[in-house]
């Protein structure tokens, strides 16, 4: 039996932040319990390589969801990273905080110190901006590196002149705060490789004396004592079980999915839902599972001619070269995200802010196939909800750890969600069609400029759309007053002592972003929360 300070579950993005921040004190001892494996695999370096890594059970947990009825009784495959670095081993690298408004949102609904003022230092705390942007927005020392993109196709430029020709100017740091406007994506990837979380923060934690990490190691209860957690029960890859307390806290930063079905499991959740799994009520908190979003991407491709494209770059014959510019540190195809660039824009033009989002990459993948390049020169414009009103629930399926939950996601099923994401398709369409982009425009190829009317999109839409990898909300926070907040604005668990959680899960709602940024502040802040500072930028 082994005893810890803090025990972290999960080694994902703000898991590997908890262990570094936590361990600075190198009196104070740390172990991060990983489900997954070491991530030394070239695929996970290398950014191109996350294609084939979505795929079976090696990196990630293969969630899939419920039939969904705002998708015709679809079923969507939403996999989750289960790997050292967490879902930062095997996503998109976007570097994306969102809107200020999202986070003042936040506090809106009762959070104290979560507004985005509140928050900008916890972003600047673990950034270290490579290139032009404001001071007061941007961290320059931090262990994150974040990039512009280096590798710039005719036809990315071709979709942003096309923006400004529709009066979407392109915007100086869509990162400080505003972001109506088109421009590139900012990443974590420095010198052609991904920099995940346990890149930039859990190695460097590992060197410390007292800071541990114990990967094949599936935490399956938490164990109490009245109402108050005193560690968990483990299980090794060898199936052997194992016990390790928490002399201070034990922390969740197992992801929207498994931080609430582990909470279930030990008995913290709907009392309805425990009974019905034959698990001993001990805290009975109805929101544990609920309010689950994620954003829902639908995307339009046109075959392309005249110029080269991602599809043409990444095979045969021109790949080896590419390869060997990677190797050298030069831009390079297998060095990019696999959105290059977007447009945050605005469902009716008198609205103050923007309120759906469009991705562009110069290249286009098989119908129905999750990242398979196509076979021709393609292009790609992906319309989202950037701030989704459709919500469902994450529900241990029986006491059985192993077994998958139920995820219901509930994709459009809000009107707001169907409103915008036509709104998105139509814009994707007129940027497709531009003045700009035809002379490299040869033909839209799906949905195919036949399917024309809202109801025919909305169709297509159901039929084609997929997860935005970006599942937030399941262990809400929002004040004791709240029937359905899981934690208080300091991250701990109501009506339990001694347990926290700590990651995307307690988002309110989703900001109009990739999670990855947000979680790594939400980190950030619950450390100095745990440890009783106050924010500031350098500490």
């Amino acid at each position: 039996m082994d005893t810890f300070d803090y025990v972290i579950v999960g080694a994902g993005a703000a898991g590997c932040v908890l262990a570094n921040r936590l361990s600075e004190d190198n009196a104070t001892s740390v172990c991060v319990l990983e489900a997954g494996g070491q991530d030394r695999h070239p695929f996970i370096a290398i950014p191109a390589g996350f294609v084939k890594t979505l795929y079976g059970d090696r990196f990630v947990w293969p969630f899939m969801t419920e039939p969904a009825p705002g998708l015709g009784g679809r079923t969507v495959a939403i996999p989750q990273g289960k790997v050292v670095g967490g879902s930062s081993s095997i996503n998109g690298m976007v570097y994306n905080r969102g809107q200020a408004a999202d986070f003042d949102t936040w506090a809106q609904m009762g959070n104290r110190g979560w507004g985005f003022e509140d928050l900008l230092p916890y972003f600047k705390r673990s950034e270290r901006r490579l290139g032009p942007g404001d001071d007061h927005f941007r961290g320059r020392s931090g262990e994150l590196p974040i990039t512009d993109m280096d590798w710039i196709n005719p036809l990315a430029e071709a979709f942003l002149d096309a923006a400004e020709g529709m009066g979407i100017p392109r915007i100086a740091d869509y990162n400080a705060g505003f972001q109506f406007g088109a421009g590139y994506f900012q990443r974590y990837i420095h010198k052609g490789k991904r920099v995940s979380a346990a890149d930039a923060f859990l190695r460097p934690a590992l060197r410390r004396r007292a800071t541990s990490l114990r990967t094949r190691a599936q935490v399956v209860e938490l164990i109490m004592n009245g109402k108050k957690v005193t560690g968990v029960r483990y299980r090794d890859g060898a199936g052997a079980d194992h016990v390790m307390h928490a002399r201070r806290e034990v922390i969740l930063s197992a992801g929207a999915i498994n931080s609430p079905k582990l909470l279930q499991l030990s008995g913290i959740g709907p009392a309805e839902l425990l009974q019905d799994l034959g698990v001993p009520v001990r805290v009975p908190l109805a929101g544990v599972g609920e309010n689950l979003r994620d954003h829902y991407s639908v995307r339009m491709t046109a075959r392309a001619r005249d110029v080269l494209t991602i599809n043409e770059y990444a095979r045969w014959p021109r790949l080896p070269l590419e390869f060997v510019k990677w190797l050298s540190g030069k831009p390079s195809v297998l060095g990019l995200c696999p959105t290059v660039a977007f447009v945050h824009g605005k469902s009716h033009p008198g609205l103050e802010e923007s309120d759906l989002r469009i991705l562009f990459t110069p290249g286009s993948f098989k119908d129905g196939r999750v990242y398979v390049l196509d076979d021709y020169p393609g292009m790609t414009c992906g319309a989202a909800q950037p701030r989704p009103q459709s919500t469902g629930y994450v529900r241990a399926r029986s006491r059985d750890p192993y077994e998958a939950p139920i995820v219901q996601p509930n994709y459009l099923q809000a009107e707001a969600d169907q409103r915008i994401t036509l709104a998105g398709l139509r814009l994707a369409r007129g940027l497709l069609n531009s003045p700009q982009l035809a002379p490299f425009f040869d033909s839209e190829t799906l949905p195919g400029s036949e399917v024309d009317s809202d109801d025919e999109l909305l169709d297509f839409a159901r039929r084609r759309g997929n997860t935005g990898y970006h599942l937030v909300g399941t262990c809400r926070m929002g004040p004791a007053s709240d029937a359905r907040a899981v934690v208080d604005d300091a991250l701990r668990v109501h009506g339990v002592e001694g347990l926290r959680v700590i990651d995307a899960s307690i988002m309110p709602m989703l900001p109009s972003a990739n999670t990855f940024a947000s979680t790594i502040a939400i980190a950030e802040k619950g450390a100095d929360l745990i440890r009783g500072r106050t924010a500031g930028p350098e500490q």
